[in-house]
Formats: structure tokens, C-alpha cells, sequence
């Protein structure tokens, strides 16, 4: 296994299908290592990918660049909500990945929330990917409006004399899903480009990926590269850069 690790050399090829939508992500294995990718929703093909020690702003704005360079037409992004990804992908359609959303608000709220404001956010957060625009947003415009009172109270520390919100983390939770509104619906303002609302099928590559690495323990970090460069070649029709 390792000998025929060691012998690959992935020829650097480019898709001729210029016409694109991407899915872009990173996966991790430990803290240092991990992979962005760049995933053409058309043609189910890795069009780009970056192995890195830790997710930057500038990894996926090296991969646009790359894809612009090689005269792609992007007509849409999906990502999740990394900060300052948005001002980067702002000349295109970016619709943000309606699951990373959610769990962004579980992530805030647990999944068993206490307060009836909480279980209500989540519930509705829930529904993300399951219902259209007018009834989500409107739906979230009155969970802001019966619970604005609640959410503004505010407590005081006697020793610092300083006040803080009590529902920090609902708070949080629903400032997120405000922040985040222009781009969760991107996919519906422009069906008939068929923009994806998740990034469910690059997640579901990256758990296959990993679900077959399991059954290699040890390998160097140079032959576990080489093994994903070949995995993204042979399933994926890898067309990569160097």
C-alpha cells in the first residue's frame, strides 16, 4: 500500500465545463491537518483543493482566484458562515448552507433548550430547509417581535457596577439567523440556476473520505495527501492544482 502510495503522481488536468456552481468547505483530521475543497455542484467534480493546518479567508479566496484565472464562470457559491467570507464572495450568488445554519443556533441553544423563546427559535430554525422564504422569514419577524421585551432585558453586576444581557446566547442565536438571512435564500431568489441550499453533498464526500482513510492507520501525512488526491481522482474525477 504504502509503495503504491509513494508511485502516484495526479496529473494537474482542468474541466473543460466552465460553467459552474461551487461547494466550498474544509475537513479536518487532528487540529493540524485538514483540506479546503471546492466542489462543482454541475458536475459532482473537485475543481480545487488546498491542504492547510488551519481554515483562512485567504485559502478560498486563493481557490476563486484560481478558478477565475482558468476562466470559470461562477453563477453561485454555497458556504458556511466563516467570518468574512461573504465580502469575499459578494460578486456572486452566495447561498449560505441552510444545515450549518442550524447548527449554528443549536450550537447557541443546545437541542434541548429551557426557555419557551428558545424552544421556539429552535423549532423554527428547524424548519430552515424545509420551508420557503416568505414563510420562514415572516414566521422569524414575529418570534423577534413577541420576544423583543425578552430578549433587551438586561442585569447589572453590584461589584462591577456593569450591565449584560440576561439571554446572551439567545440573543446570539437570533442575531445570527438576522445576519445570515440575505444569504440563506439565495437558492429560492434563483431557481432556475438550481442553487443547492446545503452543503449536504460535499459533507457527505468528506464522510466517505474519512469512513476509508479509518481503514489505513498510520500512513505519513505525505501519503495520506497522496491517498486523498487519488480518492478525489478516481471517484470524483479530481481536477486539481498544484
Amino acid at each position: 500500500m504504502h509503495r503504491k502510495l509513494d508511485s502516484i503522481r495526479v496529473p494537474r488536468i482542468i474541466s473543460s465545463s466552465k460553467r459552474v456552481i461551487i461547494l466550498v468547505d474544509a475537513t479536518y483530521w487532528g487540529r493540524n491537518f485538514g483540506v479546503v475543497v471546492f466542489k462543482d455542484w454541475y458536475t459532482k467534480r473537485v475543481l480545487w483543493r488546498k491542504f492547510i493546518r488551519y481554515e483562512t479567508i485567504a485559502d478560498y479566496q486563493e481557490g476563486v482566484e484560481w478558478l477565475e484565472s482558468h476562466n470559470f464562470k461562477i453563477e453561485g457559491v454555497v458556504c458556511d458562515g466563516l467570518r468574512g467570507m461573504f465580502p469575499l464572495l459578494s460578486r456572486y450568488r452566495v447561498q449560505m448552507c441552510q444545515y450549518h445554519q442550524l447548527r449554528i443556533v443549536q450550537r447557541y441553544l443546545t437541542r434541548k433548550p429551557e426557555l419557551p423563546a428558545s424552544i421556539e427559535l429552535l423549532a423554527l430554525a428547524n424548519l430552515l430547509v424545509k420551508t420557503d422564504k416568505e414563510s420562514f422569514v415572516g414566521a422569524f419577524t414575529g418570534w423577534c417581535e413577541r420576544w423583543n421585551a425578552f430578549l433587551k432585558e438586561r442585569t447589572h453586576d453590584k461589584r462591577t457596577g456593569k450591565s449584560y444581557y440576561v439571554h446572551k446566547r439567545l440573543r446570539s442565536a437570533s442575531l445570527s439567523l438576522k445576519r445570515n438571512m440575505p444569504y440563506l435564500w439565495t437558492w429560492y431568489d434563483h431557481i432556475e440556476i438550481n442553487i443547492p441550499n446545503t452543503n449536504n453533498s460535499l459533507e457527505g464526500m468528506f464522510t466517505d473520505l474519512k469512513t476509508k482513510l479509518r481503514n489505513h492507520p498510520g500512513l505519513s501525512k505525505e501519503r495520506r495527501k497522496k491517498f486523498i488526491d487519488e480518492y478525489f481522482k478516481a471517484t470524483f474525477k479530481f481536477f486539481r492544482r498544484d
